[in-house]
């Protein structure tokens, strides 16, 4: 049986607790608070791997996409070489929702896409 290649849709830690070291250096990491109040904005950082991953012409992180659940919030396109494969954005959240899942797409261009979550509550 042929495994599958890295380009069909979207790569994520077979096992995250014994990551490979390609699964470190493409799975994007997100730091935010466990807990936000409705309303309020609060910060999301986000770097493309533990191991951070290079900028070189030939491997470069093109894209960081960002998803609160199935919604689209925001993308950054980066440049190799002059850019760093991170970004912090204010997001807020409200509605009738408890919970929310803040959800990292990035696109390698030799390793291809990879994701990664973060489940946050949403006080009143």
């Amino acid at each position: 049986m042929t495994e599958k290649s890295i380009f069909c849709g979207t790569n994520r830690p077979a096992d995250p607790a014994n990551m490979t070291d390609t699964e470190k250096k493409h799975t994007p990491v997100i730091e935010c608070s466990d807990s936000v109040k409705s309303g309020d904005s609060f910060q999301v950082k986000i770097s493309v791997g533990e191991i951070p991953h290079v900028m070189e012409e030939a491997h470069h992180v093109q894209w960081i996409d960002i998803y609160s659940g199935q919604n689209f919030n925001a993308r950054v396109d980066l440049t190799p070489v002059f850019t760093k494969p991170e970004v912090t954005i204010s997001l807020q959240k409200g509605g009738r929702h408890r919970t929310a899942n803040i959800r990292v797409i990035e696109r390698c261009n030799l390793h291809g896409q990879w994701e990664a979550s973060k489940e946050i509550t949403v006080t009143e």
